[in-house]
């Protein structure tokens, strides 16, 4: 079975990545897992609460056909978690591995996008991370997937979903349609807002 591992930290942003793992497990039938540093709870930056099934310290690569990387302001402190060597690991096994909103920074460091087109919030939000694909960054609002690895804003959990699913060779016209429908409010054309 298709199985999807999705990091999660302390403040995490909630709706980056909820909509990938409900549409994975739920039409799609994969096992969705999640890990944090020393596999302890965690509360989201909107207060949910989750128990991971495992800490990100035993993260087997190998285990997983996506590794994910969720964003949330961690990211971008001295004391963020080192995912280095878990990444690096998962990319030689050809893992494939997203990250979304500062979620782009560890995948940075790890230099995962090095050598690959990427987006992040913007690129200003890269260069303390040592990497050196400045040049390959594109301003993207949605999703960018080159070879198996996928980037995106904290604004692109849809396109974010989108990629993902593509890269595990999911993309089908079902696919397209539930895309399709959660991105609708944002089709030009469609009013900001109801009024009642």
């Amino acid at each position: 079975m298709t199985t999807l591992l999705t990091i999660l930290t302390p403040g995490f942003a909630d709706w980056e990545t909820a909509l990938l793992n409900a549409g994975a497990r739920e039409y799609y039938r994969l096992d969705t897992r999640f890990a944090t540093p020393g596999g302890e709870p965690v509360t989201s930056a909107g207060g949910l609460s989750v128990a991971p099934q495992l800490a990100v310290e035993e993260i087997d690569p190998s285990d997983y056909d996506a590794l994910l990387v969720n964003g949330g302001s961690i990211w971008q402190q001295p004391d963020a978690p080192d995912l280095t060597e878990l990444l690096q690991s998962a990319h030689a096994a050809g893992t494939v591995i997203g990250g979304i909103c500062d979620g782009v920074i560890p995948m940075a460091r790890a230099g995962l996008l090095d050598d690959r087109r990427h987006t992040a919030n913007g690129p200003e939000s890269l260069p303390d991370t040592g990497y050196s694909g400045g040049a390959l960054f594109v301003g993207s609002p949605r999703a960018v997937l080159d070879r198996g690895i996928i980037t995106a804003p904290g604004t692109a959990p849809v396109s974010f979903m989108g990629a993902v699913l593509e890269a595990l060779g999911l993309r089908t016209g079902d696919l397209d349609f539930y895309l399709g429908l959660y991105a609708a409010e944002h089709q030009a054309g469609s009013s900001s807002a109801a009024s009642s």
